[in-house]
């Protein structure tokens, strides 16, 4: 796979938050939760989505902003495009919960 095309954009933007989701459980859950327990507590304390969701897609920004800088703008494009569907399903997760 090239590493200039939309593909390859969506495939690493998908995946980055996954990484931002985890740092988040080792910054403010870990060790006193287990992993279990943060999910648990993101089901019962709906506004601890907003903070994760923050920095969930800042992992993001972070990847949008290197492959814009090394002038990938196909890869950088299709980052940006799961941004904005990732941001689009947070805020309606926000809404309805």
């Amino acid at each position: 796979m090239k590493k200039n095309t939309i593909r390859f954009g969506i495939i690493i933007g998908s995946i980055a938050p996954l990484f931002g989701v985890m740092g988040y459980y080792g910054w403010k859950f870990y060790p006193t939760f287990s992993f279990r327990e943060f999910l648990q507590a993101l089901h019962d304390q709906p506004t601890l989505i907003s903070g994760l969701s923050t920095v969930a897609l800042f992992a993001n920004v972070v990847l949008l902003t290197i492959y814009l800088n090394t002038r990938r703008d196909e890869t950088a494009k299709g980052i940006f495009l799961i941004t904005c569907i990732y941001v689009i399903a947070s805020l309606i997760i926000k809404w309805l919960v």
